[in-house]
């Protein structure tokens, strides 16, 4: 396992290769004029640093602040299942299917997942809805329905 080296440790030399040793304090000559100081830091880290804004946290930004959009936001989750209850106002259950490989017999099995989501759209039960996660609508729902992807044949 390694260990970080401590600030104030000295680096031990490589086998077979000597390195001079150099004190940590380092005297300026008397003609320092002549002599470019040189910094820490490189030159390209400081312009970066120096030019850049201060970033404000949430609360600081105020009503004023424009809303991140949906691509600040990241990749949400999005899932294709057919609706299966529509009994609920402005709500539906979405049973989402998929293959799952089995461990033990290597054969694949469905499995179900049920999604409450909100819609708007009106869909009906039968139909192939686009679901994609967003913020606690309730206690139970997480989702929303974004399209209607296939109608229920009636």
């Amino acid at each position: 396992m390694f260990r970080r080296k401590k600030k104030d440790e000295a680096v031990e030399p490589v086998s077979g290769a000597e390195t001079p040793e150099v004190s940590p304090e380092v005297t300026a000559p008397e003609d320092a004029s002549t002599i470019p100081a040189v910094s820490a830091a490189p030159a390209e880290v400081e312009d970066a640093t120096a030019t850049a804004e201060p970033v404000r946290p949430a609360a600081e930004a105020g009503k004023n602040a424009a809303k991140p959009t949906a691509s600040g936001r990241g990749n949400r989750v999005q899932k294709v299942g057919i609706v299966s209850s529509d009994k609920m106002t402005k709500t539906v259950v979405v049973r989402v299917d998929r293959l799952v490989l089995h461990r033990k017999y290597r054969r694949y099995v469905r499995r179900t997942s049920k999604f409450m989501a909100h819609d708007d759209l009106g869909s009906t039960t039968g139909d192939r809805v686009r679901i994609v996660e967003t913020r606690p609508l309730s206690a139970r729902k997480r989702w929303r329905v974004v399209e209607i992807v296939q109608k229920a044949a009636k």
